[in-house]
């Protein structure tokens, strides 16, 4: 039975010691020395980021009178929102506060704004141009209005009569960036507007003459062919848009005021999560995982930025971090026994046979029991209900995935891509992730969306978890196959279908785009109106998050090599300078 006791860590960690100091460190060492060459190891970097140097960070925009100055600011944009009067003025405004990072302040007034749009049909088909059209497309799908891709249709027309502009690039990249909000339904998107603006896009990119078109339309477009709007982390386009916006105004005075006091609360909390991560002692005694405290903040950063979510936040960068070290312990370092094992002790949740855990997996079960109690604790508090059972559930079935995985690659079984999907898309740690991100985020917790997360059974969860899994293929397999892992998805194609690996991992984005296409249906779909709307946008926001990560190969094993770094400096320790 699930309880909430808190078991003492103590005896595997002395804060007040040094890493050089501790005797438990010492004596880790002698233990493991000769085993060491039974056992696999990833040679994953160590960590890029000091622990004194997160405590010393400090945004020296922000001083007493910023939140006042801000608050000023917000004042004056709401009267430029209210005088705001026509149709198209309105959704410019409403993207740019959006692109800007401070969309947040103005919730009620955005959802005023565009339920009158959708319920009002304002959209008349065939007279608004194109760039019009398509961005009120995409900010009404953004927010869960079920527009019709009809309204494309007299565009189509032109396309296909071949009188349509093929210069408008301001309408191209708006059209192109609206279809990626496409669900499984809207076939002349796909067929017909992605493709058409596609090709007349890289035309134009192509061409020599750049001097016809604005550079910053230029540079959008270049951006666009990179990575849809739509499937980017928000808080890194809110920097590069910032960074990118050319007007002198309100706006930009507001929006780099706000991410300067946005950043000063994500560093505080970095610091204490860099603080905890330490005194766990996980980093230190188990030397074979990824030591990324950072990177695992960083991760919840893009699944949830706005400032008054801080809380959600710390206990997801610890859920992280924990998936991380029992993955490495998965996929690294244990032997068949001990995973075995590990997972048995997981599944039955028993505190009082921790002593039957080889030495290096004890610390880690007891963290791992620690926290997640806490975490139901605190919920049977604020929330009178009691969620331990399921979290200690959403565990078991990660580990179960974990030595499915462990058990193929040592057994070296070459699955079929169906099979490895089967339990891939529950060992990419999603389902467990977003597990608690339900229990932490919501207001009010229901049996029925709980039974339902327990049996995998919402769909934008599998959605989020299959593109987490696949771009973390596509990032990570080569480096992984090198180190002789279990088979990934594009080397499962190869083997079913013969396929070469260029094709093979095309087939895979192809994969994630459809995926893609399943996660806007939820968006729109009232199968998901049990579900918070701000969870359907987290699982969503994790599936960014995860094509950020994996955009230029492993972010999180090798985070220097893979931009990663420089992300991080962007929006955690680089500030906007102020004028």
């Amino acid at each position: 039975m699930a309880t909430l006791c808190i078991v003492s860590t103590h005896i595997y960690h002395n804060p007040l010691l040094t890493t050089s100091q501790s005797p438990r460190r010492l004596a880790w060492t002698s233990i493991t020395a000769t085993a060491d060459t039974l056992r696999g190891s990833a040679n994953y970097q160590p960590s890029h980021w000091d622990h004194e140097f997160l405590l010393s960070l400090k945004n020296i925009y922000v001083r007493e009178n910023s939140v006042r100055q801000r608050d000023f600011l917000r004042g004056k944009v709401r009267k430029i929102l209210d005088d705001t009067t026509t149709h198209l003025g309105k959704l410019v405004l409403v993207d740019k506060l959006q692109k800007l990072g401070v969309s947040y302040h103005f919730e009620r007034e955005i959802d005023d704004i565009l339920a009158g749009f959708y319920h009002n049909n304002v959209i008349d088909r065939g007279n608004e141009d194109l760039y019009t059209t398509a961005l009120e497309f995409r900010l009404l799908r953004e927010h869960g209005f079920n527009v019709s891709e009809g309204i494309f249709d007299v565009f189509i027309n032109k396309i296909e009569d071949g009188t349509f502009d093929s210069g408008d690039i301001k309408g191209l990249i708006s059209v192109y960036e609206a279809s990626y909000l496409a669900t499984k339904l809207d076939t002349k998107l796909h067929k017909v507007i992605r493709a058409y603006a596609n090709q007349q896009l890289k035309k134009i990119i192509d061409s020599h003459d750049h001097h016809i078109y604005n550079i910053d339309a230029l540079e959008m477009a270049v951006e666009a062919l990179k990575m849809p709007y739509h499937w980017r982390m928000k808080r890194l386009e809110t920097r590069r848009y910032i960074d990118a916006y050319t007007k002198h105004d309100v706006l930009i005075e507001f929006a780099k005021i706000d991410f300067n006091i946005v950043q000063a609360v994500h560093q505080e909390e970095l610091k204490y999560l860099s603080s905890w991560w330490r005194d766990t002692g996980l980093s230190n005694q188990l030397h074979f995982a990824r030591d990324r405290i950072v990177e695992n903040y960083f991760w919840t950063v893009g699944q949830i930025q706005e400032p008054q979510f801080g809380y959600v936040r710390r206990i997801m960068t610890k859920i992280n971090s924990l998936i991380i070290i029992i993955d490495d312990i998965y996929d690294v370092y244990g032997t068949l026994d001990e995973l075995q094992q590990f997972t048995a002790m997981v599944e039955n949740w028993d505190v009082n046979r921790v002593d039957d855990l080889p030495e290096y997996m004890k610390l880690c079960y007891l963290v791992l029991y620690n926290e997640t109690n806490s975490i139901g604790r605190d919920i049977l508090k604020d929330k009178n209900i009691n969620v331990i059972p399921f979290l200690k559930n959403s565990w078991g079935d990660l580990c179960k995935s974990f030595l499915v995985e462990a058990k193929g690659h040592k057994s070296k079984h070459k699955s079929s891509f169906e099979e490895y999907m089967q339990n891939a898309w529950i060992s990419s740690s999603a389902p467990t992730s977003l597990a608690h991100f339900y229990c932490v985020f919501s207001d009010q917790i229901s049996s029925q969306v709980l039974e339902t997360l327990s049996r995998h059974q919402q769909h934008v969860v599998r959605c989020s978890a299959i593109v987490l899994r696949l771009a973390n293929d596509l990032g990570t397999s080569l480096d992984e196959m090198r180190r002789g892992d279990v088979l990934k998805s594009v080397q499962c194609y190869m083997n079913e279908t013969g396929a070469s690996e260029e094709k093979s991992r095309a087939y895979v984005q192809e994969m994630i785009s459809n995926t893609w296409d399943e996660m806007n249906y939820e968006m729109i779909s009232q199968d998901s109106s049990l579900l918070p709307r701000g969870f359907v946008e987290a699982a969503i926001n994790l599936a960014r998050m995860s094509q950020c990560m994996y955009q230029y190969g492993d972010g999180h094993g090798s985070p220097d090599k893979a931009k990663t770094v420089d992300r991080v400096f962007s929006i955690l320790v680089n500030h906007i300078p102020l004028e």
